[in-house]
């Protein structure tokens, strides 16, 4: 058995110096996402009756756990919020999805019709593989057309993109596939 290859330092930074280099999106996160904390409730504290400067003490320190678990919780709406995709986006990875989605669908659906049609009327003798070989292609033409959809879409709100779409796929899934593998070498 031989030992595995460690990690080089150097090459550990370069690939983080061209994660930094590369545009980052509106809505991509700037760090890596960590599991948030798990917030405990905060109980009011009950000062003892011994002394009144315990009270204050005790009143100021509960003041303090209350203002931080508002701010926390004010941090955390606003990652949401910078966090989601824009309308614009969204609105044309829908378009580009109902587009390259629905017309496979549809074709899907329509092959049984064609096929009723065609073997009611003795046109030809349709085996019933067949049938179903066309539309299962169809059908899955539709599925990679979901993903096809969101992928060619730009996801910069002030470009449209092309009509097709193939620059923004190419570009799209270099930087999937760029944050699967900079999450899978992450321990």
């Amino acid at each position: 058995m031989s030992p595995e290859p460690q990690p080089d330092a150097q090459s550990d930074s370069k690939d983080a110096a061209n994660a930094v280099n590369r545009d980052r999106l509106p809505f991509e996160p700037t760090k890596s996402r960590k599991k948030p904390e798990k917030k405990t409730p905060t109980a009011p504290v009950k000062p003892e009756r011994k002394s009144d400067s315990k009270k204050s003490d005790a009143k100021s320190e509960a003041k303090k756990v209350a203002a931080k678990a508002v701010k926390s919780d004010r941090s955390g709406q606003n990652t949401a919020a910078s966090m989601s995709i824009p309308d614009a986006v969204s609105r044309r990875m829908v378009r580009r999805m109902a587009l390259f989605c629905g017309i496979p669908s549809a074709l899907g659906i329509s092959t049984f019709f064609v096929s009723y049609f065609v073997i009611t009327h003795d046109l030809v003798a349709l085996p019933n593989a067949a049938v179903v070989l066309v539309s299962m292609g169809f059908f899955g033409l539709g599925v990679v057309g979901l993903s096809y959809g969101v992928l060619s879409a730009s996801w910069d709100e002030a470009i449209a993109g092309s009509a097709l779409g193939w620059s923004e796929f190419t570009t799209n899934l270099g930087r999937m596939t760029e944050a699967w593998r900079s999450a899978g070498k992450k321990p």
